[in-house]
Formats: C-alpha cells, sequence, structure tokens
C-alpha cells in the first residue's frame, strides 16, 4: 500500500480512533521525510509517497483507515538536554555558542532544548548551567536551518 496523504491526526480527531490500530514508530529523523518504506508493529508494510512541501510526520497521525482497522505514526522519545540558564545573559551567551555548533534548537519558554550531545553536557557543566537529561517526545522534530558562511 502506497500513503499520499494524512487522513487526520487522532489527538486532534478523536473519532479517526478505530478499534484496532497498528503503531509505526518513527524516531525525530524520519518525521521530515515524505519518501519512506514503513513497517507497522505488526508487519504491515508500506510506503510513504507525500506531495513536496508536506509538512512534517506527527504523533497520532492516521496514516490509513478501514472504518475499523487503522495504520497510525508513533513519534519516539528524544534524547535531549532541558538547559535552563539562570539569567537572559547567559542564555544569550549559551544559545550562542550552541548556536556556533549549529545544532538545532528549540525553545519552551524559558528552556532551551537541544538532543542530547556529550559534549554540550561538558560545556553546560563547565559554565555551570543548569540542564536536566530528559527522553521526550517532541511536538516538532529538530530541523537544521539552512544558513551560509
Amino acid at each position: 500500500m502506497i500513503i499520499t496523504e494524512i487522513i487526520g491526526n487522532i489527538h486532534e480527531q478523536p473519532e479517526l480512533r478505530t478499534h484496532h490500530a497498528e503503531t509505526i514508530t518513527l524516531v525525530d529523523d524520519a518525521l521530515t521525510k515524505r519518501i519512506q518504506r514503513l513497517v507497522s508493529d505488526h508487519g504491515s508494510e508500506l510506503g510513504l509517497r507525500l506531495p513536496s512541501g508536506h509538512p512534517p510526520l506527527r504523533d497520532g497521525d492516521v496514516l490509513h483507515s478501514d472504518g475499523e482497522n487503522s495504520i497510525l505514526i508513533a513519534v519516539a522519545p528524544t534524547d535531549v538536554l532541558m538547559i535552563r540558564p539562570g539569567t537572559l545573559r547567559d542564555m544569550a551567551f549559551v544559545a550562542h555558542s550552541l548556536g556556533n555548533r549549529h545544532l538545532p534548537a528549540q525553545f519552551d519558554g524559558d528552556v532551551m532544548i537541544v538532543r542530547y550531545d556529550n559534549t554540550v553536557v561538558d560545556f553546560l557543566e563547565h559554565y555551570g548551567v543548569r540542564y536536566e537529561r530528559r527522553s521526550t517526545v517532541m511536538p516538532t522534530p529538530f530541523r537544521h536551518s539552512e544558513h551560509t558562511h
């Protein structure tokens, strides 16, 4: 079966929930790939061929449903560092320093979130910056920004 569109998302449209659901668990990097081969937890094989410009896949996306059975996307937790600098100056220093490494980052309020990296941990500990390592499902995938030097 080849999937060319997302039917909906069970978190936003609970009526899409079916009696039986197969799950395809994807890691963060796979969420932005619009063409890929997928295998569900029940061994069903699917081809994904979404149109150019399609938004990234999300946890709960419904790839197929026949009313009684469905195939859903589940996002695997990502190993991240939740960075909480104590001051605005510290946040600017951390963001600038990690930005120079071209690390993709996300922000949630006053928390900077990056994928776990032991060199980042060394940097944070060296400068006494508060952080917490956590495994969490990110609402959007990490992406590299386009840039030139």
